[in-house]
């Protein structure tokens, strides 16, 4: 998971794709944490990518760092404790202004599990699943 996690920092912006009815949505995310040795993302309830997960769990992250790419598709699972929250906001000072672990908006979720493919154009795939 460390691995997953490093390479999502170093990209700096991944994108997180989504379905909503029959048809994929995708917006750049930057938020990922490590917590408990899950990977987590974060966002805000009243946002339609919050209600998309709710409805279907399943997505995908993509991100490339220059050099070489990441593609994760797993299922997500929303983490309420505060201290998943809180973990992820102190991680995140910028976010504080628009979110707080005790605001009902802010939502963690982890990767519940998933299959991460490390790509290039010179190596073969590196395949984790967790």
């Amino acid at each position: 998971m460390e691995k997953i996690y490093e390479f999502l920092k170093k990209a700096g912006t991944y994108y997180l794709a989504t379905i909503e009815g029959d048809k994929p949505r995708v917006r750049p995310f930057g938020t990922i944490d490590l917590f408990e040795g899950k990977l987590y993302i974060q966002t805000g309830k009243a946002k339609e990518v919050s209600k998309q997960i709710h409805l279907n769990p399943n997505v995908e992250i993509c991100a490339f760092d220059g050099a070489k790419w990441i593609r994760i598709a797993g299922t997500l699972k929303e983490d309420d404790r505060r201290e998943a929250k809180k973990h992820m906001l102190d991680n995140y000072p910028s976010l504080r202004a628009m979110y707080n672990e005790d605001d009902g908006n802010t939502e963690v979720f982890y990767f519940e599990k998933g299959t991460a493919t490390i790509s290039s154009f010179v190596e073969s795939p590196e395949v984790i699943n967790f």
